[in-house]
């Protein structure tokens, strides 16, 4: 297929243009115009690349890309090296962050509610296109049952865990780095509050307002959308796509 067909049929899908971001979405890196072989990751690491050249794939689909905004313009050092390898291979790098979170359908937070079986009720912000915290509810459980199963189905053990007496029907939650989320989870009423990473704070506030609070893992929480979209495209566009997890315990 080409280039400017995928790259115009995923920006109609994930809405790229109603979403503010701080790094560009879309086509960040140009390599080949026709597209034969992607694969798919969560991050534009060296590790993916040198798997993609390994796999003789002319696109990189990734969650995690380049140029985000307030980082160093110049291009030396690490990212150079990534960049150069993508150019000497004419490889082409697809990045799609706050769209391929919110997605409701191949976003992260609707993955990991399709994987933890919840039940997805609404986006806290129902009017912004760029929300990334979800509502929904689970059948009654325990704070320690839900650290459980995360752990099981995430496939690691959890980095953080604040958990209540209280049973747990009731939830938020926000792929990644959605920490900063707790307090308007609270304040909507949720009995727990899911999420990949932890900060100082977030246990005094999870403590001090009886919420369960869960930080699954970044990269764990965020695996999910691009290997989705990926298997979507390949069964739309009938492309060779593989999901390649380059481990991460952050």
């Amino acid at each position: 297929m080409e280039r400017q067909t995928l790259t115009a049929y995923l920006s109609d899908l994930l809405m790229v243009d109603r979403i503010k971001d701080y790094c560009p979405n879309g086509l960040q890196v140009e390599g080949r115009a026709e597209i034969n072989r992607i694969v798919t990751g969560v991050t534009a690491s060296q590790a993916l690349i040198d798997t993609a050249i390994e796999q003789q794939a002319d696109t990189l689909l990734v969650h995690h890309g380049y140029f985000w905004r307030g980082e160093a313009p110049a291009i030396v050092g690490m990212k150079k090296r990534r960049i150069a390898q993508l150019l000497k291979h004419d490889i082409n790098l697809l990045a799609y962050h706050l769209p391929l979170d919110v997605h409701p359908q191949f976003g992260n937070n609707a993955q990991l509610a399709q994987l933890m079986g919840w039940q997805v009720d609404a986006s806290a912000e129902p009017n912004d296109p760029a929300c990334a915290l979800l509502l929904g509810h689970c059948q009654a459980t325990s704070g320690e049952q839900l650290a459980a199963q995360l752990a099981e189905r995430l496939q690691r053990p959890l980095t953080c865990q604040v958990t209540q007496p209280t049973p747990i029907t009731k939830l938020a939650w926000c792929s990644g780095g959605g920490q900063g989320y707790i307090d308007q989870a609270a304040a909507l009423g949720v009995d727990a509050f899911i999420t990949g990473e932890v900060s100082e704070q977030t246990i005094h506030s999870a403590r001090e307002q009886g919420l369960h609070f869960f930080a699954a893992g970044h990269h764990a929480t965020e695996r999910y959308g691009a290997k989705a979209l990926g298997e979507h495209l390949a069964q739309r566009f009938g492309v060779n796509v593989q999901f390649i997890d380059i481990d991460n315990p952050a």
